[in-house]
């Protein structure tokens, strides 16, 4: 079963919504210049949804600030964070999951995330563009075919409701996508989610 990591989220009331449709991850960003940075407090969330706080190029001790602040259960560095780096969390918080993203363009080279297989538990495929992130848009997920590792992998960039068939199509394949991550082309304003069209979503994948 496919699982589902909700993004960008930051207005209580809307996190108590989607928490609702219980997708599996909620993911909250710390990263200030994002017009999704979550700053608040968090309404108390199900066991069964991981929270996972988003980083670009962070500090050990404000991801560690963060982790204690709002009991993170996972990491997800989406900047240009170095291998070593992901050892040194791992080894501090080995409870908790890293996810490394990337970028991809026109072309994917695989053969620079090797070094990162082991400090890491998913990678995490975005579409690069002028932000880190919610940039709205998808990436040619063919390029995905040429995928060499096992490491399971978290697909986004530009998922939306007219991208349901063509991801169960993917999911058809041999590439190991673990989970979707939803975030911009559900919102209404930068971090607040419409219910319906998330419930929509996750509706196809249960």
């Amino acid at each position: 079963m496919i699982k589902i990591k909700v993004c960008g989220m930051r207005q209580p009331q809307n996190i108590g919504d989607i928490a609702a449709l219980n997708p599996d991850y909620m993911g909250f960003i710390f990263y200030p210049p994002s017009p999704r940075f979550c700053s608040g407090s968090l309404p108390t969330l199900p066991d069964t949804i991981q929270k996972v706080g988003v980083f670009v190029n962070a500090s050990l001790q404000y991801i560690e600030e963060k982790i204690n602040s709002y009991q993170l259960n996972a990491l997800q560095l989406h900047g240009d964070e170095s291998a070593a780096f992901c050892q040194q969390l791992k080894q501090a918080y080995p409870q908790l999951a890293i996810i490394k993203a990337f970028a991809i363009g026109d072309k994917a080279h695989f053969e620079p995330l090797a070094p990162y297989l082991s400090v890491t538990d998913y990678f995490l495929f975005d579409t690069k563009g002028a932000n880190y992130g919610g940039n709205g848009t998808a990436f040619n997920w063919d390029l995905l075919s040429n995928y060499p590792y096992k490491q399971p992998i978290f697909l986004s960039g530009g998922i939306g409701l007219s991208e349901i068939q063509p991801i169960k199509a993917l999911l058809s394949t041999k590439i190991p996508i673990f989970a979707l991550d939803i975030n911009s082309k559900f919102e209404t304003s930068p971090g607040e989610k419409e219910v319906a069209r998330v419930r929509e979503f996750i509706k196809h994948f249960q």
